[in-house]
């Protein structure tokens, strides 16, 4: 019997669960890790939020099968955010629909839209729903840069004159995870011209859509004229309200690709919980007080890990949005490549940072580093990377 599963073969080792099974086994033992690594909140959700779970749970007919697409109050409440956040309005019958985080939306969307061997345009680094999602789907990726200036025009450029097939589908993701790299509006404005004129499908994951700092709101791809003809946007409640956990997220956009995808869902799930549904209604329309606090969270946050680890030798870029710092290697130790240069520094600074290979080979020669820790714990990991780099002599 042939277990060299098709799919499985087309899936490369995850290079992150090396260091996240380190950091397991550190623990168990016993040890005190500054866990860096994966971008799971600290902070629990709004208690408006959390009471209005209990309080829908403890209905006798709330445990019954939910909406694939999600129930009807929050796909409106969605449509309001929209509305209210960057003006775009939607229709909640067929241009939003509910997914279990952005990660499982993306993945279903690329089930819908994929035809064994087309070829789709993915950030190299970036998350890696963002390619393999269209792996496990039977495309073929063809990396496109992730930082957006004149090399990234010219390589979309490339890709269409030169690649066969033609690409269907591109995807951008800013914020950027992992290198926080940001866009303003002209750039949508560009990319959807150059989608129409291209006739390329284009997926916009704008998770952190409010984790931005220094006063620059994070635009949407649905402000430009003409994006629904082309672009579907997906969002998390992860980050905005500590709702990691939780599991909920929304596409909106193009009615074609929204209704494929709601299709090839109602095949798959149920939806969420629908207690769960209520409670995410009840962050959206209720009091925003989180969204604030969150985003001045982040920024201290940043502020304290740049200043602090600089101090111990190690400059790191500060981030203009998101919840990670996208680290270049101390230059001493980069020929140690990120992966081992994350596992000595969980090993000899009890810090655990994410290895940038696990986003792509272009992530080579940095690591992820996200700020789910408090300040003095970033101080504490500050300290124990000085003690680390002074032993090693960089």
């Amino acid at each position: 019997m042939n277990d060299q599963f098709y799919r499985i073969k087309r899936l490369p080792p995850y290079v992150i669960a090396e260091v996240n099974a380190m950091r397991h086994a550190a623990r168990t033992a016993g040890e005190d890790i500054i866990d860096l690594g994966m971008g799971n909140p600290d902070q629990p959700p709004p208690q408006h939020v959390i009471d209005k779970l209990c309080e829908v749970a403890a209905k006798p007919d709330a445990h019954g099968y939910s909406q694939s697409k999600g129930i009807p109050g929050l796909r409106r409440a969605q449509a309001n955010y929209y509305a209210r956040r960057f003006g775009v309005e939607l229709d909640p019958e067929t241009e939003v629909v509910v997914t279990m985080g952005s990660k499982e939306g993306l993945a279903s969307l690329a089930n819908a839209i994929t035809a064994p061997g087309d070829v789709v345009l993915a950030p190299n680094p970036s998350y890696p729903i963002h390619t393999f999602g269209f792996i496990i789907a039977g495309a073929t990726i063809r990396s496109v840069p992730t930082t957006p200036d004149e090399d990234y025009w010219r390589a979309l450029e490339s890709a269409m004159h030169f690649t066969v097939p033609r690409p269907t589908v591109l995807v951008v993701s800013y914020p950027s995870n992992p290198t926080a790299e940001t866009v303003d509006l002209a750039f949508y404005e560009r990319l959807v011209a150059w989608a129409r004129e291209n006739e390329v499908w284009l997926l916009s994951d704008l998770a952190y859509s409010e984790l931005y700092f220094d006063g620059n709101p994070t635009p949407s791809i649905m402000q430009v004229k003409g994006a629904k003809d082309v672009a579907v946007e997906f969002t998390s409640m992860s980050k905005t309200y500590s709702m990691a956990g939780w599991r909920m997220g929304f596409a909106v956009g193009n009615k074609a690709m929204i209704a494929a995808m709601t299709r090839v869902k109602s095949y798959l799930d149920y939806g969420a919980f629908t207690p769960i549904q209520a409670a995410a209604c009840a962050a959206l329309n209720g009091p925003q007080d989180i969204v604030e606090q969150n985003r001045d969270l982040y920024r201290k946050r940043r502020d304290v890990m740049v200043e602090a680890f600089g101090r111990a030798g190690w400059d790191i870029p500060p981030p203009a949005a998101s919840m990670f710092a996208w680290a270049p290697l101390p230059p001493a130790l980069a020929h140690l490549g990120s992966l081992e240069f994350s596992k000595r520094l969980l090993t000899e600074a009890k810090v655990a940072v994410a290895p940038g290979v696990g986003y792509g080979e272009k992530g080579e020669g940095f690591v992820r580093i996200a700020m789910v820790e408090n300040e003095q714990r970033l101080r504490q990991a500050a300290r124990n990377v000085k003690r680390y780099l002074s032993q090693v002599g960089a």
